[in-house]
């Protein structure tokens, strides 16, 4: 019971690092708020089940796929041939993870050197820097100030309960300023039902539909590799090798199967809840596991989710600007880590065209960044020296 009680707040840390970008997708494309929470959680707890709970990630909704939601739920109103399109989504995850069970995640990986692997893991952090600064924390900069001072402090001069729940303390201390300041909107909570259900929806296929979304996986596979090799920087484990990137593709793949049919958006592993990891250092799956339970209930309770959703994006910009900001040191100690020679040319060109393509290309830039770092390695040769790193 003691640990329960333990785990609650290391949960609701990572339900409110999620909660922001999980319930806009659906706010940007005309889906349900509370379906997407549902989703998010059942989804989160069927990759889990999938993995084996070793991967302690969170999966949301993912941006990749907000153009097409958009057309098909928000202007075509036509719900269904978004469900297929997201049914074809999961089509195209089972069988990356098929092709690379059989020819094995080892071969893929010699072919992902580190000099890659290390911008790619800081852009994942600086691509979503924009998000955190422009667009929630220059809102009201005070607050967002108030929240990240109470966070870093608590992170970094807490007792040690106090440096477990650096998020929530942030939060909270972001939020009473925020409320007496008068940031805060009330009304939605007053006005939110008290229980709601999820919108199951039953799919419509086309071919226009399965080929304009189905083709969209290989970018968010390719942001899955990334945000796994954060993670394995993370807890020094390779979540990649076990148990094994092909079976978190299959669950990331059955995760969006089933958000489609409670009227969800795709679910993706989410970079928030991996700088929530690297600030406390607690990787236990159970506490990810009681995250995605609680999301279930709140997208149940409409006037809790709506208390949650009233945090104003000022104060949880302020959070982001840390969460973030570790996610891109995490990949220059990759890069440290792993005695990545800069002095040589080539590797400093291929880790130069990684960071601007990928913080400068506003729409996929991490899986584009990541082939164009890919393509450099494999095919240009190195003319300037033979033995550096």
């Amino acid at each position: 019971m003691k640990n329960f009680l333990r785990a609650i707040p290391l949960s609701l840390q990572h339900l409110f690092a999620m909660f922001g970008a999980t319930v806009l997708v659906p706010a940007l494309t005309g889906l349900d708020p509370g379906s997407a929470l549902i989703a998010s959680g059942v989804g989160t707890l069927i990759f889990h089940l999938i993995t084996g709970g070793k991967v302690p990630t969170y999966l949301g909704s993912s941006f990749a796929f907000i153009a097409p939601l958009a057309l098909y739920v928000g202007k075509l109103h036509s719900p269904g041939q978004a469900v297929a399109g997201l049914i074809s989504v999961s089509v195209v995850y089972a069988l990356v993870s098929l092709i690379i069970a059989t020819v094995g995640f080892d071969k893929v990986r010699k072919a992902i050197p580190p000099v890659v692997v290390g911008p790619v893991v800081s852009i994942i952090g600086l691509s979503l820097a924009t998000t955190a600064v422009t667009n929630m924390a220059a809102t009201h900069w005070d607050a967002a100030i108030v929240s990240l001072l109470a966070a870093i402090i608590a992170t970094l001069a807490g007792t040690k309960v106090i440096r477990l729940l650096p998020i929530i303390i942030g939060l909270i201390v972001g939020y009473v300023y925020s409320a007496a300041r008068g940031y805060v909107d009330f009304q939605n909570i007053a006005d939110a039902p008290i229980f709601a259900l999820p919108n199951f929806v039953m799919p419509e296929f086309t071919w226009v539909v399965i080929l304009g979304m189905a083709p969209i996986a290989l970018v968010t596979i390719i942001e899955d590799l990334g945000h796994m090799f954060v993670l394995n920087e993370i807890t020094g484990k390779e979540v990649t090798k076990d148990p094994g990137f092909g079976r978190i593709l299959l669950g990331n793949g059955l995760a969006t199967l089933i958000s489609g049919f409670v009227g969800g958006p795709a679910q993706t592993t989410y970079a928030e809840n991996l700088g929530v990891l690297a600030i406390t250092r607690q990787f236990s799956s159970r506490i990810i596991q009681g995250a995605a339970v609680i999301a279930i209930l709140l997208g149940l309770f409409g006037k809790v989710g709506a208390l949650i959703q009233s945090i104003p994006v000022a104060v949880m910009g302020g959070i982001c600007i840390l969460l973030f900001g570790m996610i891109a040191a995490m990949g220059i100690r990759h890069l440290i880590e792993e005695k990545v020679s800069l002095a040589n040319m080539k590797n400093l060109v291929i880790v130069a065209i990684i960071f601007i393509i990928g913080v400068g290309y506003a729409h996929n830039g991490i899986a584009y960044a990541t082939i164009a770092g890919l393509l450099i390695h494999w095919l240009v040769p190195d003319f300037t020296t033979k033995n550096e790193g």
